[in-house]
């Protein structure tokens, strides 16, 4: 029946997929002899001075533990076993025992595009928004009842919803930033290591959307390529789908609730396997052709930019005196609010970022002083080594970003949602993260061999941290001021193509004869008309967040100031094989087989401290309090004594600051940084993009039936420590159950 619902769909999904190819085989070149020009040109931006991971941290689980899953078809609550792993996709099991014996989980879920509720009145008026003109009445039972209260949902526009809860408030905000770094990673679905691909298809996607008359931030910009266009076309079919089922669905409001929300998810699977098919075809065709368009780009560069400068200068002379004027009457009075709004939340962000750090590597520090020196040490920075992926202890971080409110601002230029700048600004707290943790352990790396006793390690512990601080608030400023612009564009640039379409768009085909036609796949008059609308803006842009720093508001550095790179083999410490912190530095290689148990001991980054759930339970047993349990993100002694450790390591650390003062200093240069308007226009446009992930086979996958890959759910866990009575050190948690974190 579901079949016979979607079919006619699938005619206006070609059609949707047919138009957007077309632009996208458009932009693919240009994006193409972008990306070649920039290759030749090369770029003058600041080189940063934290080591940035060559290969990415995996074979380890993020998170694991249990929680009630409703099941649809039974319509009953059941105890599962879910798994983390380092792709960040959510995997349920039966139970722990169907883990460790490696069966099949049962469900997999790709969380691109989710929203995490924590109530079910969120969830009910969202469900009553979706399908207008079916709510329960007062007093009628509603879709969803929860029998404790403290649920979690992944609500999804388009696809099938998850419902769980746990037994305590704790427990909740757990596994919400559990859930919460599931969702920003995955709907960073797109490579930044693609530069054609990538730019090519969010350019695509912007000029389809505008096509429509669709203009300003897209929410749905979510997953990778074909999540992502899955959600294009669901966009525009849902209207047609409410107004063809709706009349049709039968019984109560719930019931037709419930019918609705699956045939939504019916079609967007339909979407979403269709989409991959003909998406993928269009790539294989634009990368056949791909030799033969570079070598043209190479052969006739010269002539192609100077082409393109002549076709950019006639459109300047055409747009920008309006464009001025538009700038000048409804964005320039605006942009130093819009900046302040953006810069006190995400530098906060970064601050607490920095803080978290320096306390993780102190406490690690004062655990050695008290617990006995490199024996420990190797525990320790296993632990440090996963700090950026630990969802509750960068809570603290990301939270700030959640202050971010524009106000009427947002009313006045369009902009649907914030959400996109804070997982943006999030993704960029969680690299610097992972890029001082990298920069901190090879540099302590590279020093082990020379030290001797406990004391030395300590002090060398304390002048790496305050080095690598230093780094960390350089790098912090030029990140954070790059994102501040990209910002401002992502805000400004559509308003402005809105408020000039009536009055430029209509008359940029008579361009079009200005070029070649050998030329024509690589210059496009809309992407030139665009960079000449940028630039309108873009010298504003730049000044507003040159006199923030010139302030020296929120700990920015002046683009005038350049730090000189006095660690000139850091980097090629970074071009070294990954650390390997489970074996001393002059040991021999660890054997394959014993490192393959070894990872299999992981369990996860942190745990579930209560106690162990029943396989099936009623709601007597649900709302019976479990046993509290400690925190696991509690420091191991009390803030005096942090404070008492932090002093003594910055007495010991003086005689070493003169040495790395020299080493750090700031003096007056250029800043070098020269931004393509292609590359800048093309970034406005472009999603946060953390390292690519592994694809799945479906939008949010439902059952599964095969065998998951360890890209799937991470090792197994094949051993269970005992709880110890002693105190932990930090970055150890134990549940009670018994479960250890291992590394």
């Amino acid at each position: 029946c579901l079949t016979q619902l979607c079919s006619p769909f699938a005619e206006k999904t070609g059609k949707v997929l047919g138009e957007f190819c077309r632009c996208y085989k458009e932009q693919y070149g240009v994006a193409l002899f972008n990306s070649v020009r920039y290759e030749i040109e090369g770029n003058g931006g600041p080189q940063a001075q934290l080591l940035h991971r060559k290969v990415p941290l995996e074979d380890h689980v993020i998170y694991s533990g249990n929680l009630f899953q409703y099941i649809e078809e039974n319509k009953k609550w059941r105890n599962r076993f879910c798994l983390v792993p380092h792709n960040y996709g959510l995997v349920l099991y039966e139970n722990k025992l169907a883990y460790e014996r490696d069966m099949p989980p049962r469900v997999l879920v790709n969380s691109a595009g989710y929203k995490i509720l924590t109530s079910v009145d969120q969830y009910l008026e969202l469900v009553n928004s979706s399908l207008p003109g079916v709510s329960p009445k007062s007093g009628h039972s509603p879709i969803l009842k929860c029998p404790t209260d403290f649920p979690l949902i992944l609500w999804h526009p388009y696809a099938r919803h998850y419902y769980f809860c746990v037994m305590t408030g704790k427990e909740q905000e757990k596994w919400r930033a559990v859930f919460q770094d599931c969702v920003r990673h995955c709907n960073n679905g797109i490579s930044e290591d693609s530069k054609v691909e990538a730019p090519a298809f969010t350019d695509a996607i912007r000029m389809y959307r505008q096509s429509k008359e669709q203009y300003g931030t897209w929410d749905m910009l979510c997953g990778n390529e074909t999540q992502v266009l899955s959600n294009l076309v669901m966009e525009e079919l849902l209207p047609e789908l409410r107004n063809t089922i709706g009349p049709r669905l039968k019984g109560k409001a719930q019931e037709r609730q419930r019918a609705w929300i699956q045939i939504s998810d019916a079609v967007y699977r339909m979407v979403y396997e269709q989409t991959k098919a003909q998406y993928d075809a269009t790539t294989a065709k634009c990368e056949q052709e791909r030799p033969q368009m570079e070598s043209t780009i190479r052969t006739d560069m010269d002539q192609i930019i100077t082409s393109k400068e002549h076709l950019a200068s006639k459109i300047r002379a055409f747009v920008l005196p309006k464009a001025e004027i538009c700038v000048r009457n409804h964005v320039q009075p605006y942009i130093s609010s819009i900046l302040e709004a953006l810069m006190a939340p995400t530098s906060q962000g970064f601050a607490e970022v920095r803080e978290v750090f320096f306390k993780e590597v102190t406490d690690m520090n004062m655990n050695i002083v008290n617990e006995g020196g490199l024996e420990k040490l190797v525990e320790y920075m296993e632990k440090l080594s996963h700090l950026a992926f630990h969802p509750v202890k960068m809570q603290s971080c990301y939270e700030k970003m959640e202050q971010l409110k524009l106000e009427g601002l947002q009313q006045r230029f369009d902009v649907s949602s914030t959400s996109v700048f804070k997982q943006r600004a999030q993704i960029h707290m969680r690299q610097q993260m992972d890029d001082a943790v990298h920069t901190f352990e090879t540099l302590l790396h590279q020093e082990l061999g020379k030290l001797q006793a406990k004391e030395e390690l300590c002090k060398s512990i304390q002048r790496i941290l305050e080095r690598v601080l230093k780094k960390f608030d350089y790098d912090s400023s030029t990140v954070r001021k790059k994102f501040f612009r990209e910002a401002l564009l992502q805000i400004t640039i559509p308003f402005l193509l809105k408020k000039l379409a009536p009055t430029c768009k209509g008359e940029l085909a008579k361009f079009q004869e200005l070029i070649f036609e050998d030329f024509a796949s690589f210059i496009l008059v809309e992407n030139t008309y665009e960079e000449v609308v940028l630039q309108s803006v873009m010298k504003d842009i730049m000044q507003a967040v040159k006199e923030a720093a010139v302030q020296r508001k929120h700990n920015l550095y002046r683009d005038s100031m350049v730090m000189h790179n006095s660690d000139p083999n850091l980097h090629l410490l970074g071009e070294g094989i990954p650390l390997e912190w489970g074996e001393e530095p002059s040991a021999q290689p660890e054997p394959e087989p014993e490192r393959r148990r070894r990872l299999k001991q992981v369990v996860s980054v942190i745990q579930d401290d209560e106690g162990i759930l029943p396989y099936e339970v009623g709601a007597e047993a649900l709302l019976q309090p479990s046993a509290p349990g400690q925190d696991p993100g509690a420091p191991p002694s009390s803030p005096a004594g942090l404070e008492e450790i932090r002093e003594a390591l910055q007495e010991e650390s003086l005689g070493a600051a003169g040495e790395e003062e020299e080493e750090q200093r700031l003096v007056n240069g250029t800043n070098g940084l020269r931004e393509s308007a292609e590359a800048t226009l093309s970034h406005y446009a472009t999603p946060a993009s953390p390292p690519a992930r592994a694809e799945t086979s479906s939008p949010s996958m439902g059952t599964a039936s095969h065998q998951p890959s360890d890209k799937e759910t991470g090792e197994e866990v094949s051993s269970v420590g005992r709880e110890c009575s002693s105190p932990q050190p930090m970055g150890t948690t134990e549940s009670s159950e018994g479960v250890q974190t291992e590394f």
